[in-house]
């Protein structure tokens, strides 16, 4: 369990035990043949890690072994262990299975019976024995054994939704979860978004706007915030803000990924006058945590040069907290559209030097999208664009001609462009563009260091 669930998203907290233990009921233990002897043995010894166990072919050897199964013996020891340890109200289910024609099926179904036969303990609640009609000791039967039990298992476990269409923006800025933070979350110059619910929200310049990803992202934030994750940090000390009133309003917004994984800074766009990180960053940074990336989301002062000099310390933090952030610094990635597409690709080019901090390594590739930058230095990185043909700011020729020229030089580049989209299509949901970010993906992964 701690190598596994160390390493992927899984309701454990930590792999300490106490919060292992406190993870039980969204955890399964599954076993065939002597795999089966192992679950019932997982059963007696681990019953506080692990709720649903699904036995196949196969019965308990706690006391005797093959050809000496002391079935009556070992069901005592089962009952008893559920009497001393309260599991009757903490919870337990057995989905105890085998094949009609399973050559060593006279273990299980004796057992079965003998389970069975103390129904006012092993009531169907936690414990049903299925059989296979026509089943062997085989992959076949384990297969529908796994489709049966997984369901049962876990069908009354639901991702709790703190948030819907219909929840006011305000709730969620003011949602004491949140913190001090919270209001960074929609665009601190509130006059460039409208609508006053989840569902509603629009910002300025920017198109397809995904009510369902909006909620999506809320409740993402508001259940690691609960669950004590660290979700936000700032990138300035108090006496840097202090100083300047305007870094206040500035932070990283954590998707974190795989422990170890190589990561990536999304900026939003506004025309460098607002944030609009709700479509344009945050959406990114979740779907590049959901393949494993570590992302990471800037809220940056408006203006571009303090755009850029934010997004530099951005990446002079993540490299000096790489290890209590749990990434890995190579080849990592700039990601951005409209504005932020130009901030990812003047502090790529240029380096965080060049805007006020000491000298980082350059991202092994930069996102730029729908911006109508036009100037190549031949010092670029490895560059993937989108943009829509319909983009009344960017033309897609002009980002075109620019990844061209780039290409003639050497340079790594890769352009889509996508038929009748304007501006700001974000992760383009519903649209010709959906899928772009796997385009995405796949470049930076292609130029990774």
């Amino acid at each position: 369990m701690p190598a596994v669930e160390g390493k992927y998203h899984t309701y454990a907290r930590s792999v300490s035990d106490e919060d292992l233990k406190a993870s039980r009921d969204h955890r399964a233990f599954g076993g065939f043949s002597l795999g089966s002897v192992t679950t019932w043995l997982e059963f007696c010894y681990d019953y506080d890690y692990i709720r649903y166990f699904l036995p196949m072919s196969g019965s308990s050897w706690y006391y005797g072994g093959y050809g000496d199964f002391q079935i009556e013996k070992n069901v005592d020891f089962i009952e008893q262990l559920v009497k001393d340890n309260d599991l009757d109200e903490r919870g337990y289910f057995i989905y105890h299975a085998v094949g009609t024609k399973d050559g060593v099926k006279s273990q299980s179904i004796d057992m079965a019976n003998e389970m069975l036969s103390r129904n006012e303990t092993f009531t169907p609640d936690h414990y049903v024995f299925y059989q296979k009609d026509g089943g062997y000791h085989d992959f076949d039967a384990v297969r529908e054994y796994l489709y049966n039990a997984l369901p049962v298992f876990f069908e009354d476990i639901e991702i709790e939704e703190y948030y819907s269409k219909e929840t006011p923006t305000a709730d969620v800025l003011n949602d004491p979860a949140f913190g001090d933070y919270g209001r960074l979350i929609f665009p601190v110059n509130s006059g460039y978004m409208s609508g006053s619910t989840l569902g509603d929200l629009r910002l300025t310049w920017y198109n397809y706007i995904d009510p369902d990803k909006t909620v999506e992202i809320c409740n993402y934030m508001k259940a690691h915030a609960e669950s004590g994750d660290v979700i936000f940090y700032d990138i300035y000390s108090e006496t840097e803000k202090k100083d300047d009133p305007a870094k206040n309003d500035t932070g990283l917004f954590f998707f974190k990924g795989d422990p170890g994984a190589k990561f990536a800074i999304c900026n939003a766009g506004g025309g460098f006058a607002y944030v609009g990180a709700m479509h344009d960053s945050f959406p990114h940074a979740l779907e590049l945590s959901k393949k494993g990336y570590n992302a990471f989301a800037l809220i940056y002062r408006p203006g571009w040069q303090t755009a850029c000099e934010d997004l530099s310390r951005a990446v002079a933090f993540i490299f000096e907290h790489s290890e209590e952030l749990e990434v890995d610094t190579g080849g990592y990635s700039l990601w951005g559209g409209s504005a932020g597409g130009r901030m990812a690709d003047w502090v790529g080019t240029y380096g965080t030097e060049y805007f006020g901090e000491k000298a980082y390594p350059h991202p092994a590739a930069v996102i730029v999208n729908y911006t109508g930058l036009s100037e190549v230095t031949g010092y670029e990185p490895p560059t993937y664009s989108a943009v829509g043909t319909s983009d009344g700011i960017a033309n897609w020729r002009t980002m075109k001609a620019r990844l061209d020229a780039m290409s003639e030089m050497g340079i790594p580049t890769e352009f889509h462009s996508y038929t009748g989209l304007p501006h700001g299509f974000g992760l383009g949901t519903g649209t010709n563009a959906e899928g772009w970010i796997n385009d995405a993906v796949a470049f930076w992964e292609n130029n990774m260091i």
